[in-house]
């Protein structure tokens, strides 16, 4: 990993492109250093549309914030990283993640429920009827059209319950499908993490399906290691008062003490919409 940053870091930045789905200015770039060259995605934060709810530092800090604490679990759910220079000046600059294609006979997400559970890279899916289905979990209904509803479901995955309990700890109000990669070499990644660690409870994911449910005996020994990463004048703590807010460094202690006094999944606030719109 520290290879991999250093790269990130020090390498010469050169813009291929911009990914035009983004809301805000994201250009997909390669970065060369030492002999190696890596594909990565650059965000300026000139390139930053303003929130109102977000006004303190800039999003660029929050997606490094988010990677320091995915590193601090263990779990390595964020891609590498890093806060730098670019042509466009100071950004976020991250890792590209080739995603891998779902299988072929996963392009009907109802058969793949019936099937018993998701194949090949499927994550996510919507079914007909009421019930998700051996390994999945129930997220909600959502309207299809034409008057018809289906379930949207996620997978009962171990890789997406590790990414359930992060988004918790740093309050991600934006975890939408697209923002799942799971990579050829069977690890997960999740991208997108602006608009986190707010102070408020704004989570918003399509992960809920483990809402209430007791934590694994893996999160909780995760997340005691972090309330003690996060003490005060710890290292890590140290370097996401760098990039967050105090308030707001005081708000993710307070989460993870939550998450280990409730030991249990969150469940949504009812005061903040749940899901992320659109989901994808």
């Amino acid at each position: 990993m520290d290879a991999l940053l250093d790269v990130l870091a020090r390498g010469e930045l050169t813009v291929r492109g911009r990914i035009r789905e983004a809301s805000n200015a994201v250009l997909l770039c390669t970065v060369t250093h030492g002999g190696v060259s890596l594909d990565c995605v650059y965000k300026p934060v000139k390139g930053e549309r303003p929130l109102w709810d977000f006004p303190d530092g800039n999003l660029a800090q929050r997606e490094r914030a988010a990677f320091l604490v995915s590193e601090a679990t263990g779990w390595g759910l964020v891609p590498a990283t890093v806060l730098r220079d670019g042509p466009y000046g100071e950004g976020m600059v991250q890792h590209w993640i080739e995603a891998a294609e779902p299988a072929e006979d996963d392009a009907d997400a109802d058969d793949a429920a019936q099937a018993g559970g998701p194949a090949g890279a499927r994550l996510l899916a919507l079914v007909d009827g009421e019930e998700a289905g051996e390994g999945w979990k129930p997220v909600a209904l959502a309207d299809v059209g034409e008057g018809r509803t289906a379930l949207l479901v996620h997978a009962d995955d171990p890789r997406l319950r590790r990414l359930a309990v992060l988004d918790a700890v740093i309050n991600n109000g934006d975890r939408k499908g697209g923002h799942l990669l799971p990579a050829p070499d069977g690890r997960l990644y999740g991208i997108d993490h602006g608009v986190s660690f707010h102070t408020e409870d704004k989570l918003r994911t399509l992960l809920w399906g483990w809402a209430g449910e007791p934590l694994t005996d893996e999160a909780r020994a995760v997340l005691a290691s972090l309330a003690a990463l996060l003490a005060e004048g710890a290292p890590l703590a140290t370097r996401l008062a760098e990039l967050i807010t105090p308030v707001e460094l005081d708000a993710v202690r307070g989460r993870v003490a939550d998450l280990l006094r409730t030991g249990e999944h969150p469940r949504p606030s009812g005061e903040w919409p749940s899901i992320p719109w659109p989901p994808v």
